[in-house]
């Protein structure tokens, strides 16, 4: 009876040792080793033999170009208004060891990193210039990122920030809309004597509560 029992615990010891020293990695993975709990070594994609109990895989990294949006982010432009701007971030892991081991969420770099930067650069911009400098918001961002977040995990990343331009209903005196970063706002004439018609360029003179005070741009 202990002869078969012992049989049984040498099957499963056995299975389980197998199980554990072969590894299938998929394409466009890498796995992190380590061995008794240091790092060993990259494995790339396809059949992986680790000693068992003694390798473990610490991680398995995607390394496809990843997409990520990001919540609206409140932002103050040079001249005191606040504006929503939606972002959307791409990256994709160069270095897999460093993405594990030297910080802790690198997806929260990226968010963090995005967040600053995009502060920082629509801070130095009015409200019209951060409505039409999109692609010189996009360029800074996507150099911030690289330089940024790869001091800490090797990415290639890049941004891409989406706002509507002002698009006008017809505004008076009296009241309209206005649709400023993809937001449908309550808008005024500045002069109370001004009608601006439907189509006409407009330029956001200032937002005061929900409302803005728009003028006819030129």
């Amino acid at each position: 009876m202990l002869f078969v029992i012992a049989a049984l615990l040498l099957v499963v010891l056995v299975v389980t040792a197998i199980v554990r020293a072969v590894q299938i990695i998929p394409q466009a993975t890498a796995a992190v080793v380590e061995r008794l709990g240091r790092f060993k070594a990259v494995e790339e994609p396809g059949l992986v033999f680790l000693v068992p109990f003694v390798d473990k895989i610490r991680a398995r990294i995607d390394l496809r170009e990843q997409v990520r949006s990001f919540p609206p982010q409140p932002v103050i432009t040079k001249d005191n208004l606040t504006v929503n701007i939606d972002t959307v971030v791409y990256y994709q892991v160069t270095n897999p060891k460093a993405a594990v081991y030297e910080i802790a969420d690198y997806i929260n770099g990226v968010e963090q990193t995005t967040t600053t930067t995009l502060r920082n650069v629509v801070g130095g911009l009015s409200l019209e210039e951060t409505l039409t400098a999109r692609d010189e918001i996009n360029s800074q961002l996507r150099g911030e990122l690289d330089k940024g977040v790869t001091d800490h995990a090797p990415l290639h990343t890049g941004a891409l920030v989406g706002r509507g331009a002002v698009t006008v209903s017809r505004v008076d005196g009296h009241g309209g809309q206005v649709r400023i970063g993809g937001e449908l706002w309550s808008a005024r004439a500045l002069d109370d004597h001004d009608v601006i018609e439907e189509g006409t360029p407009v330029t956001v003179m200032q937002i005061s509560g929900a409302t803005a005070l728009v003028v006819a741009a030129g």
